[in-house]
């Protein structure tokens, strides 16, 4: 009879995004795992049946709870201008705290672009994100905020692009003016 489990699977999950998170996917080794979450290899794999598997859940609670509130942000009925200019100055702001942890996302696309599952989860999260701030758009163009002539899905494409290098800056360590005056000229797009 096999023992009952003796851990949270949710609490690991978020432990191990944690480490995948400040190490990356390939520094993290089954040991790292096993002790950040304390629990034995067996419980590790037959939760999870592999450290990818445990890396593809951990993205996943990461995609959740990190794009959930930039969602939840933009899809508010409020002036748009001013929600784009708190979720740029938010990440700003939290990459410049922490620059060796940076952005999840942009880490997996950058250390696992080969691997078919991260690659889907990056692009499943990115199209989500750009058609919520097109669809924020629409209806801010349809309110007389954003210029006739402005397509809401290249401005769309544009700020998701955007605030991805934005994040890649803020751990390339450039420092808040360069990163305030990158945000004032992404919002003169919206001009």
């Amino acid at each position: 009879m096999a023992r009952p489990r003796e851990f949270e699977t949710d609490v690991a999950v978020g432990a191990a995004m944690d480490l995948f998170w400040r190490q990356g996917f390939e520094a993290t080794s089954i040991h790292d795992l096993t002790r950040e979450l304390g629990i034995g290899k067996g419980s590790l794999y037959a939760a999870f049946t592999s450290k990818e598997e445990l890396y593809a859940r951990a993205l996943e609670l990461y995609c959740s709870r990190h794009a959930g509130g930039l969602i939840e942000l933009l899809s508010a009925d409020t002036d748009v201008r001013s929600a784009v200019r708190g979720v740029l100055g938010s990440m700003a702001t939290t990459d410049l705290d922490d620059p060796e942890r940076g952005c999840m996302l942009v880490n997996a696309a950058t250390e696992r672009p080969g691997d078919v599952a991260t690659a889907n989860r990056v692009r499943a999260t990115m199209t989500l994100i750009e058609s919520v701030l097109a669809g924020a758009l629409e209806r801010a163009q349809a309110r007389g905020e954003l210029a006739a002539d402005k397509n809401p899905v290249e401005m769309a494409r544009f700020l998701t692009t955007f605030v991805q290098g934005l994040r890649v800056m803020g751990g390339a360590r450039v420092g808040a003016a360069f990163v305030a005056d990158a945000v004032e000229v992404a919002l003169r797009a919206l001009d």
